[in-house]
C-alpha cells in the first residue's frame, strides 16, 4: 500500500480542456445525447490552439461519431488538431481493436482512451498496454455507479469500481471517470464517487462531467493524494463559467 500512496502523491493535477467532435465540428453534448448538442465552431484545430495558448498542458478529444458508430471518424479534424499541438493529446471514441488504436496513435495522438470495449473485451486493454506502453487510458462512464457503454445508450450491471479493478495490473496510464448525469450540465462534478473510485485502485483517476466553476476545480485538485490527477472541462470554458487562463495560473 505504501508504494501506491507514494505513486499517487507524486501526481500533478491537470485541468484539461475538452474538444468533442461531431461531423468535423467542435460541440458539447448534454448527458451524452447526440440530439442535444451545442455547436462551438467548425475549426476544432483553431479551438485546440486557443486552449494551448491559454496554458493547457494536455488536450482531451472525443470522437463522438466514432463512439456511436463503433469505428473511428473525424480523422481529418483529429490530424489537424495534432498538427497544431505542442502538448499531449488524448483521444477516445470508437476504438475497438489494436489496429484502430495504432492508426489513431499514428495520427499524432499521445494516448488513447478505451471505453465500451474495456467492458466487452477487457483483455484488449491488457494487449494494448503491452503493445503501446504508457499510451492507454480507460474511460469509465457511469450512471448511478454502473458502467454505461455504446455512447452511453446501454447501462450495464457492472460497477465502475469492479471494472477498474480488472485493470489494476495492466499498465493503464489513467482512468477517466465520467458521471453521465452531470456531463455537460454545469451542475458540479461527482467528487465523492470519483474519489471513492480513486481510493479503490492504484491507477490515477481524471474527473469528468459537471465541472462548472473554479471551486469545482480546486475541490478536485484537493484530492491529488487520493489519486485524482486531473479534471476535464468542456462546457464551462466554452461558456466562460470558468476562466481557463485564470484557472491555469491558479493551478500553477
Amino acid at each position: 500500500m505504501e508504494s501506491v500512496i507514494s505513486r499517487k502523491s507524486a501526481n500533478e493535477f491537470e485541468l484539461i480542456p475538452a474538444i468533442d467532435l461531431k461531423g468535423g465540428h467542435c460541440v458539447r453534448l448534454k448527458q451524452g445525447r447526440m440530439d442535444d448538442a451545442t455547436d462551438y465552431g467548425d475549426d476544432p484545430a483553431a479551438m485546440a490552439a486557443h486552449w494551448q495558448s491559454l496554458g493547457a498542458k494536455r488536450l482531451h478529444v472525443v470522437d463522438l461519431d466514432g463512439a456511436f458508430a463503433g469505428k473511428p471518424a473525424n480523422q481529418q479534424a483529429i490530424r489537424a488538431i495534432c498538427a497544431e499541438m505542442n502538448i499531449p493529446v488524448q483521444l477516445g471514441g470508437g476504438l475497438r481493436d489494436l489496429s484502430m488504436i495504432e492508426g489513431t496513435l499514428n495520427l499524432g495522438i499521445q494516448r488513447v482512451i478505451l471505453g465500451s470495449i474495456a467492458v466487452s473485451n477487457p483483455s484488449l486493454v491488457e494487449e494494448a498496454c503491452k503493445a503501446f506502453p504508457g499510451q492507454i487510458c480507460v474511460g469509465i462512464d457511469a450512471k448511478g455507479g454502473m458502467v454505461a457503454v455504446h455512447g452511453w445508450d446501454d447501462v450495464t450491471d457492472v460497477s465502475a469500481v469492479d471494472l477498474a479493478h480488472k485493470f489494476e495490473d495492466a499498465g493503464v496510464s489513467a482512468i477517466i471517470y465520467t458521471d453521465i448525469a452531470r456531463d455537460g450540465m454545469l451542475s458540479g462534478p461527482n467528487i465523492d464517487e470519483t474519489v471513492n473510485l480513486a481510493k479503490a485502485v492504484s491507477i490515477p483517476v481524471i474527473v469528468s462531467g459537471g465541472v462548472a466553476k473554479m471551486d469545482d476545480v480546486t475541490a478536485c485538485a484537493a484530492h491529488v493524494d487520493d489519486g485524482i490527477c486531473g479534471a476535464i472541462t468542456g462546457r464551462a470554458i466554452y461558456e466562460n463559467t470558468i476562466d481557463f487562463a485564470a484557472a491555469m495560473k491558479v493551478l500553477g
